[in-house]
């Protein structure tokens, strides 16, 4: 006898606010009809005082729902880190909550995250970005879709106003949360909420649609940039470093382009934009040249520019690692590599922790061919990454192998021919690296 296909699962990010609470009510309606199930993903930050009650009302709704009926379970994260003297809190609580998120969906089987961000919410980091000094890319806003890690994440309300919602709320009855931290002026998101949106509004009736429609043009520029840039990188780009006659016979448009990509791959984060403007000053002179960036050395030689550890670095750099024993889970520091391999316990879709008693460590080669889905066929590296949309800077770190076979790759996940039978002790992998991302 053959057991039937489980039903597909989507996961919601809830953290049982109005905007969360809204977006996976409407999911139920629409998933019951589809015959998909749901998952609730709530992440307890531990940052508040009513955490814990929040939970409880996440984990108490979602009781009463599946009670009526609909196709829903519920899964939470507590997170045990707390942020560093001199953190960011929200930057922090941003990428502990993904992570968290990433590894619940995974747990779950979720190919499908959906986040409940709206047009408001949009416009706002638009503007935030700007009082930054970002450039194209930031200006961009939040994606309406992304894969990374294997995993879809979606924004399907980011051209809905945050007065629908409202409307949608209240003609529901649906009960949620009002966390308190909103009213918290130290936050840059809730100043421009509570001092500058109102006047914003009142001046400029059509604000919202308007910066959320300048988001989706910046959206479209940093695509073309970005494909400027591999085209461009291709020719002038290689072991040696960045060919700088090649770069120099570049469009100054062009060749900033291409210098701010080749710099963010070879660092893992965006460059300062005033080096940008130092380097197009100063990079095309005569001899060696370096300037200091992440921790290491921009050098100019031989018609090349290199990045490199310093020398200060480089009196304690260590070869990357090349084996590791994984025998539960946990982080694996790998210094050699630049960050730490994380291991997390999983139900089902990891791999068997069996495997990863003895794994060797290796850099891409060329040839390697990754599987991305049970029943999908394999695929080179290259492909799997442009089908993926995993940007270059985000593909650093080993290639996990087991007695010869492709078990993990950073930015793609976990390879579906060695997924774990159900009852297995399993884990999924996450490549993080030391660097800022």
């Amino acid at each position: 006898m053959t057991s039937s296909p489980q039903p597909p699962c989507v996961a919601v990010a809830y953290s049982g606010g109005r905007d969360s609470t809204a977006l996976l009510h409407a999911t139920l309606v629409t998933a019951r009809d589809l015959g998909v199930t749901v998952v609730a993903l709530h992440v307890n930050h531990r940052l508040s005082t009513h955490a814990d009650s929040w939970q409880r009302h996440c984990r108490d709704q979602c009781a009463l729902w599946a009670a009526e009926g609909y196709p829903l379970s519920f899964a939470v994260a507590r997170l045990r880190s707390q942020p560093q003297p001199g953190d960011s809190i929200e930057a922090w609580a941003r990428r502990e909550r993904y992570a968290a998120l990433r590894r619940l969906a995974q747990r779950h089987r979720a190919a499908l995250v959906l986040l409940a961000h709206h047009r408001r919410d949009q416009a706002e980091t638009l503007i935030l970005q700007a009082l930054r000094s970002a450039g194209v890319a930031g200006l961009s806003g939040m994606p309406r879709s992304a894969l990374r890690d294997g995993l879809r994440w979606a924004r399907p309300w980011l051209d809905k106003p945050r007065a629908a919602i409202e409307a949608y709320v209240q003609s529901q009855g649906l009960v949620y949360i009002d966390d308190d931290s909103n009213s918290d002026e130290r936050y840059a998101r809730n100043r421009l909420r509570l001092r500058v949106w109102p006047a914003l509004e009142q001046a400029f009736p059509d604000v919202e649609p308007a910066l959320a429609a300048a988001a989706t043009w910046a959206q479209q520029a940093t695509a073309c940039l970005d494909e400027v840039a591999v085209d461009d990188l291709a020719t002038i780009a290689g072991d040696e470093g960045l060919a700088l006659a090649g770069l120099q016979a570049l469009s100054v448009a062009r060749r900033v382009n291409a210098l701010r990509t080749w710099l963010r791959c070879q660092t893992g984060a965006a460059p300062p934009a005033s080096l940008i403007t130092r380097l197009d000053d100063e990079l095309f002179g005569d001899g060696a040249a370096s300037w200091p960036l992440a921790g290491g050395l921009l050098r100019r030689y031989r018609g090349h520019l290199a990045w490199h550890v310093s020398a200060l670095a480089a009196e304690v750099a260590v070869m990357p690692e090349s084996t590791l024993s994984i025998r539960r889970a946990g982080a694996y520091r790998l210094p050699g590599w630049g960050g730490r391999l994380r291991a997390s316990r999983v139900k089902e879709g990891g791999v068997p922790l069996a495997w990863l008693a003895q794994v060797e460590l290796r850099d891409r080669s060329g040839g390697e061919r990754f599987q991305a889905g049970i029943g999908r066929p394999a695929r080179s590296l290259k492909k799997q990454f442009q089908a993926a949309e995993v940007p270059a800077w985000q593909r650093a770190g080993p290639l996990v192998y087991s007695g010869g076979q492709l078990v993990f790759v950073p930015g793609l996940g976990i390879d579906a021919r060695v997924i774990g039978l159900p009852g297995q002790p399993q884990v999924t992998l996450q490549w993080e690296s030391a660097g800022p991302v």
